[in-house]
Order: C-alpha cells, then sequence, then structure tokens
C-alpha cells in the first residue's frame, strides 16, 4: 500500500475542521475522504504550532512553515558567514607570511 501525500493547503483545511469548526474527528475524516488518524494528527499538530510548541514534524500552517524555511535560511547564512570569516582569516595570514 503506498503511503498517500496531501498538499499542506488540504492538511490545513481539514485540521482546522476540527480545530475552529468543532467538527469531531470522524466528521471531518468522513466528510474529506481521509483516514481518522490522519486527521487526529493534523489537528493535535495545528493545535500544538498555535500554542507555540516546537514541533518536529512537517508543519500545518502556511506561517509555520514558512517559519521553518526562514530558519534554514539562517543557519544556511551562519554557516556560509563562518566559512567567508576563516578563509578571511587564511588569506590574512598567507599575506602576511609571503610579505616577510
Amino acid at each position: 500500500m503506498t503511503k498517500k501525500h496531501f498538499k499542506p493547503a488540504f492538511r490545513q483545511e481539514v485540521a482546522e475542521l476540527v480545530v475552529d469548526q468543532g467538527y469531531s474527528v470522524r466528521e471531518a475524516a468522513d466528510a474529506m475522504g481521509v483516514g481518522k488518524s490522519t486527521v487526529d494528527s493534523w489537528a493535535r499538530t495545528l493545535r500544538k504550532e498555535r500554542n507555540g510548541d516546537n514541533l518536529q514534524g512537517t508543519p500545518i500552517s502556511e506561517e509555520s512553515r514558512r517559519i521553518r524555511l526562514l530558519e534554514r535560511e539562517i543557519q544556511q547564512l551562519k554557516q556560509e558567514k563562518e566559512i567567508l570569516k576563516k578563509a578571511t582569516a587564511l588569506l590574512m595570514s598567507d599575506s602576511l607570511i609571503s610579505s616577510r
């Protein structure tokens, strides 16, 4: 059996049925054609995101996905900055040695 992949907007929509609109997990699962455990997981994840909990899995809301992307970019920039600092130090030390 292959695992279904749902678009983030769809996952958020289904989770919001439970969290915001008062649907039960079963009602949302039946209405959207998704398994109950999947809907329950998405709803729990959305609640945790809204409470500000740090999540390990794939974010549900657009804001959380954007934050995760920006955090990755920040980490990449920090690594690049460190590489440039080390390269500059190395070039400066080579320049000092060759000028003697």
